[in-house]
């Protein structure tokens, strides 16, 4: 593993306990500009993850709670009258940062939810007619719980396809449980990070060497045959949109990165498919009663595909 990366990786793991490979593929969605949607049930870590992350990587990282009485302004911020020039002035909402979590996004409106949009496509805020740019990096990861119904609102699928990735703690190995109640006897482990471990611009540098890694001819056609095979399947109402293929060739990439080879083996496509493209399709009826979940559908999708030699 890169040795940047390496370090960042432990430096998160400091704090969260046995989930390694979730942590690589946050890492992994943070190299691509990418944005993560974090699905579980409360308490297992989720807020936890991205703190550290954000605290592991110097910049300025917000917190938005968000629920139903939360206003778009709130995170793009809104313009007001200065009392002494009469001129409009920008104040900045959550979103003006580095990271920013958007922690339980299902409880918040539709009109908020879709003030997120511009946010996460376009890495900008626009208010009163100007245009102002979000910092780079820039990423944003929600938290969303996926068992409770009442008092939120479903993300639509064009938000759902903004999202890099999304991922899923789980629960830990008893062995792991014992460790988590240690961390958190005297302190809020959190404090295990004493100082960040790289910068804004190693984070940038990395995104721009990340961009360098060689995917052959063979490698996109792979990708592009897993994206295509989702499009016409009876089982599928919804299939995997150019965005997904997109995702998946950068995702290919930074694993590569990660992994210190300058180009994409099917591995690293494999490995990543069902967090990158999972939350991007719709099962039909045919498909819930043969798959049960769309991860499950992606998982056998991928044994069907040939591998690319």
């Amino acid at each position: 593993m890169n040795n940047q990366i390496r370090t960042l990786a432990e430096s998160i793991a400091r704090v969260i306990v046995g989930k390694d490979e979730t942590i690589r593929k946050v890492i992994i969605s943070l190299l691509c500009e990418g944005h993560v949607l974090l699905e579980d049930v409360p308490g297992v870590g989720k807020t936890q993850l991205v703190t550290s992350l954000s605290r592991s990587v110097g910049g300025k990282f917000n917190r938005i709670q968000l629920t139903p009485d939360v206003m778009p302004s709130d995170i793009v911020g809104f313009s007001m009258v200065d009392s002494k020039t009469g001129e409009l002035l920008y104040r900045e909402g959550s979103a003006m940062c580095n990271f920013l979590l958007a922690d339980e996004i299902n409880r918040a409106s539709p009109k908020v939810q879709s003030a997120l949009l511009e946010v996460m496509e376009e890495y900008q805020i626009s208010v009163d007619g100007k245009t102002h740019l979000l910092p780079k990096p820039f990423m944003v990861m929600a938290t969303q719980n996926p068992i409770e119904t009442y008092g939120t609102y479903h993300l639509p699928e064009a938000q759902m396809d903004r999202f890099f990735m999304k991922l899923s703690m789980g629960y830990p190995e008893p062995s792991e449980e014992i460790k988590i109640l240690e961390r958190t006897e005297k302190n809020n482990p959190i404090k295990n990070i004493e100082s960040p471990v790289l910068t804004s611009n190693d984070i940038i540098r990395m995104q721009s060497e990340v961009k360098k890694i060689r995917a052959t001819p063979e490698i996109k056609e792979y990708i592009v045959k897993i994206s295509s095979m989702t499009r016409n399947d009876p089982n599928l109402t919804l299939g995997v949109s150019p965005r997904g293929s997109i995702a998946l060739h950068k995702g290919s990439k930074a694993s590569a990165y990660i992994s210190e080879r300058e180009y994409v083996i099917p591995d690293d496509v494999k490995n990543i498919a069902v967090s990158v493209l999972s939350h991007r399709i719709i099962l039909s009826p045919q498909g819930k009663n043969n798959f049960k979940t769309s991860e499950n559908y992606v998982s056998e999708l991928l044994k069907k595909v040939d591998i690319p030699v």
